[in-house]
């Protein structure tokens, strides 16, 4: 009965683990191909959650070159490039739900 499950309720139930789980992972194990997709059905669980006071948490990406950490993220979404170093691969932010 798994496949009548949501997409959204898929990713609480992967996130409801004790370790933290990363974008990549999520997407892949969606088999969804667009990150953007997937961040948005983030935003809407975290609001969601927060209504029954359960958090969820993101370990922000950094940079793999100088380890900017992009932890003023106004909002859900993937950093294109480092703002100090201008490199272009940027860890995969993590999520959990605590």
């Amino acid at each position: 009965m798994e496949s009548w499950n949501t997409r959204r309720e898929r990713i609480v139930k992967i996130l409801n683990t004790s370790y933290p789980v990363s974008l990549e992972d999520l997407c892949q194990e969606l088999r969804v191909f667009d990150k953007r997709i997937v961040l948005e059905d983030l935003h809407h669980i975290a609001l969601t959650l927060k209504k029954k006071n359960i958090k969820l948490v993101m370990m922000p990406p950094s940079c793999s070159r100088c380890g900017f950490i992009f932890k003023d993220l106004k909002k859900l979404k993937m950093p294109s490039r480092c703002p100090r170093c201008k490199n272009e691969r940027i860890s995969s932010p993590l999520f959990q739900i605590q």
